[in-house]
């Protein structure tokens, strides 16, 4: 009879370390997923290399560790007077993060989770090679696509350039609002979206600094 017992403990502590080890890697599998683009083609994938998983893991390697320094009050009025929607996915944790960012500087935003989010980014003209993983709108119809910072958010519609019609951060560089992770810093550049689809440099940001 003891013998029994102890077989069958023994079986179930194994039993039980398998379906624990099963659930952390699941969870571990979620979190990865919530930080990736989604509703892509295959075709999007060979001009967006961002959304490859194992391009972000060589991002997250490549990206050097900074000082960030904030300012004193993290409330900011930079977007006080711009109202905005936000396409995304609504288990993105990264999105959740960009537009804490830029609530904190003042946007009202409302946000939405459509089935198909490349139907949106098609709507409002962001070129393939310039996608990410949410897109913002705001209600005078500017486009500002993926991690775009506050700050260059209300330099643009201050004086928007006559022939654009936004912004974007393709990708997801580590470092950028809302892509924070381990004080790590990769520097990329902030793109402007022209009408004609074109796309011309709008900012290098070489340093977490400068998004401030």
């Amino acid at each position: 009879m003891k013998r029994y017992k102890d077989t069958f403990f023994n079986g179930h502590s194994r039993l039980s370390g398998r379906v624990l080890l099963l659930v952390a890697t699941s969870s571990l599998s979620l979190t990865l997923a919530a930080c990736s683009p989604s509703n892509t083609s295959a075709s999007d994938s060979e001009t967006v290399a961002p959304q490859e998983a194992s391009t972000a893991t060589q991002m997250v390697q490549k990206a050097e560790v900074v000082p960030i320094t904030t300012p004193a009050s993290t409330q900011s009025a930079l977007l006080k007077n711009v109202s905005a929607t936000v396409y995304k996915d609504p288990n993105c944790g990264c999105c959740k993060e960009w537009v804490g960012h830029a609530e904190d500087n003042g946007l009202s935003a409302i946000t939405q989770h459509p089935e198909d989010l490349s139907l949106f980014k098609d709507r409002y003209g962001v070129p393939q090679q310039m996608r990410a993983c949410h897109t913002t709108v705001t209600t005078d119809g500017y486009v500002f696509e993926g991690h775009v910072p506050a700050k260059y958010m209300a330099q643009f519609l201050e004086n928007p350039p006559v022939q654009a019609i936004g912004l974007a951060v393709p990708g997801m560089p580590v470092g950028s609002p809302g892509m924070e992770y381990q004080g790590k810093f990769m520097p990329y550049q902030v793109m402007q979206i022209n009408n004609d689809g074109t796309t011309e440099v709008y900012a290098d940001i070489k340093s977490p600094q400068q998004q401030l």
